[in-house]
């Protein structure tokens, strides 16, 4: 049998699985999946319908698999095996206690259709993996968050969320349309319409104080994630020019992506970064963590607020 046979083999048995994971799946998906051309998939996908297995197909819409329609569990190759390993303890850690509960069982389910061999690749590995995230992401009061929001997103319903915003000393209360969740510069955000702001706005999960299911529909039709990013992405920024010293920047680079780094260029007596920040409050608060390595070249309206923030931390050690 010639590599390209056995190529070919494999990809169809990995099409019938895709096809058993979701309800309708394109063809060009399956296309970029596998890099190949639309027509192979075509000729693909025939040869699973000759072979017997169920497939409906409707033109611009996609393929599915016949209701009812279900092979036995796919054995599960060693390095497949190891990829569970990793993904079990980011969701433990990068998740909330609920949905980290819910993979644990979810897991318990793989494992028990796995070969003997590979539930010992399993356990060698598992005791010797840890990480550990470098922030909190969730409210340890709120354990459920990221279900509440996941069902939220599905069933097209309002949450009530109480929040506290970093520019505001208090919290505030207020009704929410979750669009979409992503993970970000080692936080979760939420964006959502929120009807208190009668407009769109981004909430970090870790500072979400409550939030509670309601039996209120959303009252908007909303456009997906990525477009709602963009749009967020243009809205208006405060540019920020800093100087740093060349021996503190190793340490702020990864961080400074999440405060609107735009570029850096080398100067004589340090590293020039300008930024383009939707936060001048968090800037500020970021900033004071090298603020003794550093220099505020512009606006001067964030250098006023620095020496506020200052003030009151000297006030409030004396």
């Amino acid at each position: 049998m010639s590599a390209e046979t056995l190529n070919r083999f494999d990809r169809i048995v990995a099409i019938l699985i895709q096809l058993q994971s979701k309800k309708i799946v394109k063809a060009q998906e399956l296309a970029d999946r596998f890099n190949v051309s639309l027509r192979t998939i075509y000729r693909d996908v025939r040869s699973l319908e000759t072979s017997g297995v169920p497939i409906v197909s409707e033109a611009g819409v996609g393929y599915s698999i016949m209701d009812g329609y279900r092979l036995p569990p796919v054995m599960f190759t060693r390095e497949e095996a190891s990829s569970f390993v990793a993904a079990e303890k980011l969701m433990q850690k990068f998740t909330d206690k609920s949905f980290g509960a819910y993979y644990e069982s979810a897991m318990f389910k793989v494992k028990s259709v796995l070969r003997g061999k590979e539930k010992e690749w399993i356990d060698a590995l598992q005791a010797q993996i840890i990480i550990n995230p470098a922030e909190t992401l969730f409210n340890e009061n709120i354990p459920n968050a990221l279900e509440i929001l996941f069902e939220s997103i599905a069933e097209k319903k309002q949450v009530f969320v109480k929040y506290q915003s970093l520019e505001s000393d208090k919290p505030s209360e207020r009704n929410i349309e979750p669009v979409g969740i992503f993970h970000e510069n080692n936080y979760w955000y939420v964006k959502a319409y929120c009807h208190f702001r009668k407009d769109y706005r981004q909430f970090r999960t870790d500072r979400l104080l409550r939030i509670q299911r309601t039996d209120m529909t959303f009252q908007l039709m909303h456009g997906n994630l990525d477009d709602l990013r963009k749009s967020y992405d243009d809205s208006p920024k405060t540019k920020v020019r800093i100087r740093v010293d060349k021996s503190i920047v190793k340490y702020i680079k990864s961080d400074r992506k999440g405060y609107g780094f735009i570029s850096e260029e080398i100067k004589k007596d340090g590293i020039e970064m300008t930024f383009q920040t939707h936060s001048k409050e968090g800037f500020a608060r970021w900033f004071l963590t090298f603020g003794d390595y550093a220099q505020i070249l512009e606006p001067q309206s964030l250098k006023e607020r620095l020496l506020e923030i200052v003030e009151n931390t000297k006030n409030n050690l004396l």
